[in-house]
């Protein structure tokens, strides 16, 4: 029995050590990228704007004739 225990202790310390003899090696090779960006000129056109220009006719006219009838009040009064 104890030649038993003595041999698969051996094995197993056989086991356990021949674990520890292994080795790994990875190879990392570096990454190359390149990036190349086009710039192209940019092409500028005139803008064209039309503005109503009611808006500030009507609005004059508006103070105009606020004017005409705060003179009236003042007259009637």
């Amino acid at each position: 029995m104890t030649r038993n225990l003595f041999f698969i202790a051996l094995f197993l310390s056989f086991f356990i050590f021949s674990g520890c003899q292994t080795r790994h090696e990875i190879e990392v090779k570096p990454v190359e990228s390149t990036h190349k960006v086009e710039v192209k000129p940019i092409k500028v056109e005139p803008i064209h704007i039309t503005i109503d220009i009611n808006v500030r006719v009507e609005q004059a006219l508006d103070d105009f004739f606020d004017d005409i009838e705060a003179a009236e009040d003042k007259i009637k009064n």
